[in-house]
C-alpha cells in the first residue's frame, strides 16, 4: 500500500513539474528568456480592422496583430510601434510573473502537505489542496516579495499608456487637420474663377 501511495505521489509531482515546464503545441519545451513571438498570422491587405487573438496560455494577454493602413503616416507609424513594444514588454511580464507565481504556489503547496507528512496526492490518486487560510500566508508573502517589482511595473504601464494616449491625439489632431486643410482646398479649386 505504501508504495502504491509513493507511486502516486510521484506521478502527480511529474505532472506539477510538467504543468510547469508548459509545452508548445509541437509537444517540445518552449523556450525560456526568449523575445515573445508574434503570432503568424497576419490580417489580408484589405484588412481594416486590428486581429486580436486568443489568451496566451501563459500570460493570459490576448496578442493584438495591428493593422497597417495603406497611407500610414511617420506619426501613425510611431504609435504602431509604441503599441505594439508595450504589448510585448506587457506579455513578457506577465509570463515570467505568472511561471514564479505557479512554481512559487506548487513549492508552498509542496512544503506545506510535507510538514504536515502528507503526500501531494491523496489514495485515489488527485491532488491535495490547502485551505483558504493557508494559502493566504503565500499569497500575502508573494505579493510582500514582489512589492517593488509591481511598483515598478505599474509606474511603467502608466508611463506607457500615457504617451501612447498623447500620441493617439497627435494622430487624431493631424487627421482632422488633414480633412479641414483638403476640403478646403477641393472648395478652392470648384469654386469657378470670373
Amino acid at each position: 500500500m505504501a508504495s502504491r501511495v509513493a507511486a502516486r505521489s510521484l506521478v502527480c509531482t511529474r505532472r506539477m513539474s510538467a504543468a510547469c515546464s508548459r509545452q508548445s503545441s509541437s509537444g517540445q519545451a518552449a523556450p525560456r528568456d526568449t523575445a515573445p513571438k508574434r503570432s503568424i498570422f497576419r490580417p489580408e491587405a484589405t484588412s481594416t480592422h486590428d486581429w486580436i487573438g486568443p489568451p496566451n496560455p501563459l500570460s493570459n494577454l490576448r496578442p493584438i496583430v495591428y493593422h497597417v493602413p495603406e497611407n500610414e503616416t511617420e506619426l501613425e507609424k510611431r504609435l504602431r510601434h509604441l503599441r505594439q513594444d508595450t504589448e510585448d514588454w506587457n506579455h513578457e511580464f506577465w509570463t515570467k510573473q505568472n511561471v514564479m507565481f505557479t512554481k512559487e504556489k506548487d513549492a508552498f503547496i509542496f512544503s506545506q502537505l510535507n510538514a504536515k507528512g502528507l503526500s501531494v496526492c491523496d489514495e485515489q490518486g488527485r491532488r491535495r489542496a490547502l485551505n483558504a487560510e493557508e494559502m493566504a500566508v503565500f499569497y500575502k508573502s508573494f505579493l510582500d516579495t514582489n512589492r517593488v517589482r509591481h511598483a515598478d511595473y505599474n509606474r511603467e504601464w502608466y508611463r506607457r499608456n500615457f504617451t501612447i494616449t498623447l500620441l493617439m491625439a497627435r494622430v487624431a489632431l493631424n487627421n482632422m487637420w488633414k480633412t479641414v486643410t483638403d476640403r478646403r482646398g477641393r472648395k478652392k479649386s470648384s469654386t469657378p474663377t470670373t
